[in-house]
């Protein structure tokens, strides 16, 4: 984990801590990433409950229980399925906060309307839902890493935004 993202880890811990919260993460494109750099450090099972790595729609729709019908008529890259994710994250943990992402990290897989480098973003904090598209450049590590930077930088000023 590099030092940026460590020491968001380290402050998004403090915030979830300081509520006496605890955490989920729904991923798709980021395969486990956030959930990884978030249990890099250590006594982080005091504010990290569990992370859902659902790359297939399936997955999504299975585990999360996002709608087949919003998938098949947004696209598994889109904000409806970024809400849902955040959503059921939430629903099926014991967490108080929650981040998902799914995107194209490439090479492959892009189109005119969802170039590589797309994400969505879904939180759910303080039981409101939000949700936030980027576009990435660079290759799949480039995309996947600020990805990571961008749900943890954002999941942290969420919880920050939230009473003490």
């Amino acid at each position: 984990m590099n030092a940026t993202v460590h020491a968001l880890c380290a402050r998004l811990a403090q915030a979830l801590l300081d509520r006496r919260w605890r955490m989920a993460t729904a991923e798709s494109c980021t395969g486990g990433l956030i959930a990884a750099s978030c249990t890099d450090l250590a006594g982080s099972s005091a504010w990290f409950e569990r992370g859902f790595v659902t790359y297939s729609n399936e997955a999504k729709s299975e585990l999360l229980h996002v709608d087949p019908a919003a998938i098949a008529s947004h696209g598994a890259v889109s904000e409806v399925v970024a809400r849902a994710m955040a959503f059921g994250a939430l629903r099926h943990s014991h967490a108080q906060a929650s981040v998902a992402v799914t995107g194209i990290a490439g090479p492959t897989g892009g189109s005119t309307d969802k170039p590589v480098g797309t994400v969505w973003f879904g939180f759910s904090v303080g039981g409101r839902l939000s949700s936030e598209l980027r576009q990435f450049d660079g290759d799949r590590y480039a995309v996947r890493e600020a990805t990571v930077r961008h749900a943890l930088t954002r999941l942290l000023a969420l919880v920050q935004a939230e009473p003490s």
